[in-house]
């Protein structure tokens, strides 16, 4: 996913918009927040635009991407000041991450088979008729959960990805996505810690 160049990550973001985006152009030198919806097929979610745009660009050096930053028009550059992901290994992440901003981990994924190794809850919403409610479901229902290994420490950060994908193999990859809160069926105490994972939107082999 990475692009390689600035003059590709250009071509890529700088694109027009959909069809129905009538007041954005091609290859103008401003990236608007449509053309960047575009390329990383969401819907108005600027959150997650953003950490799209982060990781597309992440192995550029840091005047490329200084410079694709530049070409962002004013509502992204806002966006971007806000949701601008963190970077971390797993034993930084346990740490410093915060719950519902978009973060960036480095870190060699082991497959989570048994539900007692990684156990807890997620909300999910459900319809009943004429309002919306949510249920707690078991995390591994819903997601493949991975634990991420720092190259050099035992320290371990819980990470999700859909079902229904491949597995990751176990070599160095990024990973882009949101700190969640894991859920526990039992009321947690107050002095107690809130149990983090990374919900995954966005990954590339580290060199990609």
């Amino acid at each position: 996913m990475p692009y390689k160049t600035i003059r590709n990550a250009l071509l890529a973001l700088d694109n027009g918009g959909r069809f129905y985006n009538i007041f954005t152009k091609a290859n103008d030198g401003n990236v608007s927040a449509a053309e960047l919806a575009k390329v990383a097929g969401v819907l108005g979610d600027k959150q997650q635009m953003i950490l799209y745009l982060e990781m597309s660009i992440i192995n550029l050096d840091m005047d490329a991407r200084q410079h694709v930053y530049s070409k962002l028009s004013k509502q992204l550059k806002e966006s971007l000041e806000k949701h601008i992901p963190q970077h971390f290994v797993p034993s930084e992440a346990k740490e410093k991450a915060i719950i519902g901003s978009n973060a960036v981990i480095t870190g060699i994924p082991q497959f989570v088979e048994s539900k007692t190794e990684f156990t807890g809850f997620i909300m999910v919403p459900v319809s009943t008729g004429k309002a919306m409610t949510f249920i707690m479901v078991p995390i591994m229902d819903q997601y493949n959960i991975y634990k991420l290994r720092d190259h050099a420490t035992d320290d371990e950060f819980f990470v999700a990805h859909d079902r229904s994908s491949f597995k990751f193999p176990k070599k160095t990859m990024r990973f882009g996505g949101v700190i969640k809160e894991l859920q526990k069926e039992e009321k947690k105490k107050a002095a107690d810690s809130p149990q983090k994972f990374l919900e995954i939107y966005y990954y590339s082999e580290l060199g990609d």
